[in-house]
């Protein structure tokens, strides 16, 4: 007895990495432990406001770490992926490539 077609790629993607500047984020951040908010707008090319309001998102999900902390007298952000961040990211990247290769 046939189990039919696998399920299409798509139905992997995450639908929080279909936004191209919450794409760019994860995946300026998946090579690093951690990166600077500022490091972060500048490699992605946005506002500190645009950048904020997509970095919430993604903390929501649970997908990005931030933490505050001080550098001598100034506020610093840092932002991290966190392991299920890793992980989603991971298998949209390869629902990507299924896609695009099927």
């Amino acid at each position: 007895m046939s189990a039919g077609p696998l399920p299409h790629p798509r139905h992997d993607l995450e639908p929080l990495l279909t936004s191209p500047v919450r794409l760019s984020v994860v995946a300026a951040l998946a090579p690093l432990d951690k990166a600077e908010f500022a490091f972060v707008r500048d490699l992605v090319q946005v506002t500190d406001s645009a950048l904020s309001k997509q970095v919430a998102a993604l903390e929501e999900a649970g997908l990005v770490a931030v933490h505050k902390g001080r550098v001598g007298r100034r506020t610093r952000t840092w932002l991290a992926l966190t392991d299920q961040g890793r992980v989603v990211y991971r298998r949209h990247l390869e629902a990507l490539r299924a896609i695009a290769g099927a």
